[in-house]
C-alpha cells in the first residue's frame, strides 16, 4: 500500500505489517503524475492520503486498488466520484484530530484577541507599550462557529470553559449542547461575533462561502480564524478586508493553494497570524489518524467491508445500499 506523504505513525505501520501489508511512501505534495506512477509500479491495493492531489489518474493507476483512506477528515483533494465509479470507498478518520485542531483554533483566537504577535514585535523592536496598551477580555467574548462537526464541538467546549459565549451556524446539525446558541442566519453570526471560526468541509456549496460581501458584514474590531480549508475563503477578498481595516485580523492554518506562493499578498499584512496547516499535527492526533486510516485499509482488504459511517463518497454509499 502507498502513503502520499513521507511518514506514517509507527503504530499504524506495525498494524499494517501484522496484516501482511507493506507500506511505501511518496514525497509530500508530490504531483498526481508522480503518485500515479508509483501506484502503478507498486500495483497498490490500498492508498492512505496525506498530501497531494488524488485524481482519476491516480485512482485508476492500479487495477488492484480497493480502498482509499484519508489521514484526516478533509477529502477535497480526492476525486470521490472517480473512486465511486470503480467501487472504491474513500474513508475518513472521523474525529481523530478533532481535539488537536480545536486547540489550535483556540490558540490562534487567543493570540489574536490578546495581540500576542504585535506586542512581541514591539518589545523586540525596543518599544515598551505597557502604559498605553489596553487589551481585550477573553471571558465574555463571542465566538461564532461556521460548521459544528467533531472539531466545532471541541472548540465550543474549550471556548465555554474559558468563559466565551458560542453561537453556531450549521444547517445540518440537529442537536446543540446546553449553553451553545444556534443561529439560522450566517450574516447574523458574522455581524455579531468577536471571532468567526470556520469548521465546515470544502464543497461546491461552501467554496468561497466567506467572500467580500460577507467579510464586510463583520465588525471592524472582529477577527477571522480558519483551521478548515482555504478554499472556503476568497483569499483576495480577505487580503483587502485585512488591508483596509474591514476586520481587525485573521489567523489562518489553511490556504487555497498549499504550500502557498512565496509572494502571497497575505504575507505583507501585519494583522495576520499563519501556520502551515498543522492544526491536526499534534502527536496524539497524528497517531490516531494513522491508526484509524490503517484499520480502514485492513477492514476492506480483509473482506470485512468499509465502515459506512466513514465513507466520504456518497455515490459509493448509494451503490452499496442499492446492491444490498
Amino acid at each position: 500500500m502507498l502513503v502520499t506523504g513521507s511518514a506514517l505513525a509507527e503504530e499504524a505501520v506495525a498494524t499494517l505489517k501484522m496484516h501482511n501489508l507493506e507500506t511505501h511512501y511518496c514525497e509530500p505534495y508530490a504531483s498526481s503524475d508522480a503518485i500515479a506512477k508509483l501506484a502503478a509500479d507498486l500495483q497498490i491495493e490500498g492508498l492512505i492520503v496525506r498530501q497531494g492531489k488524488v485524481d482519476e489518474a491516480v485512482i485508476g493507476a492500479s487495477p488492484r486498488l480497493r480502498v482509499i483512506a484519508k489521514h484526516g477528515t478533509g477529502v477535497d483533494n480526492i476525486d470521490l466520484a472517480a473512486a465511486a465509479r470503480r467501487g472504491i470507498p474513500v474513508l475518513r478518520a472521523l474525529g481523530a484530530n478533532a481535539r488537536s485542531v480545536a486547540e489550535h483554533t483556540i490558540a490562534l483566537s487567543i493570540a489574536l484577541l490578546k495581540d500576542i504577535v504585535p506586542l512581541d514585535r514591539a518589545v523586540k523592536g525596543g518599544a515598551w507599550p505597557k502604559a498605553s496598551y489596553i487589551g481585550r477580555d477573553l471571558c465574555g467574548a463571542k465566538l461564532g462557529l461556521v460548521g459544528f462537526g467533531a472539531i466545532g464541538k471541541e472548540v465550543a467546549t474549550i471556548a465555554r470553559a474559558l468563559g466565551m459565549s458560542v453561537v453556531v451556524f450549521d444547517p445540518y446539525t440537529t442537536e446543540l449542547p446546553a449553553g451553545v446558541q444556534r443561529e439560522t442566519d450566517l450574516d447574523a453570526v458574522l455581524a455579531t461575533s468577536d471571532i468567526v471560526s470556520l469548521h465546515c468541509p470544502l464543497t461546491d456549496e461552501t467554496r468561497h462561502l466567506i467572500n467580500a460581501e460577507r467579510l464586510a458584514r463583520m465588525q471592524p474590531t472582529s477577527f477571522f480564524v480558519n483551521t478548515a480549508r482555504g478554499g472556503i475563503v476568497d483569499e483576495i477578498a480577505l487580503v483587502e478586508a485585512l488591508r483596509t481595516g474591514i476586520i481587525a485580523g485573521a489567523g489562518l492554518d489553511s490556504f487555497a493553494t498549499e504550500p502557498p506562493a512565496k509572494d502571497n499578498p497575505l504575507w505583507a499584512l501585519p494583522n495576520i497570524i499563519v501556520t502551515p496547516h498543522t492544526g491536526g499535527a499534534a502527536k496524539g492526533a497524528i497517531r490516531a489518524m494513522a491508526e484509524t486510516a490503517a484499520h480502514h485499509i485492513i477492514s476492506v482488504l480483509d473482506g470485512d467491508g468499509p465502515d459506512l459511517r466513514s465513507v466520504a463518497n456518497p455515490q459509493f454509499q448509494a451503490a452499496t445500499y442499492a446492491a444490498g
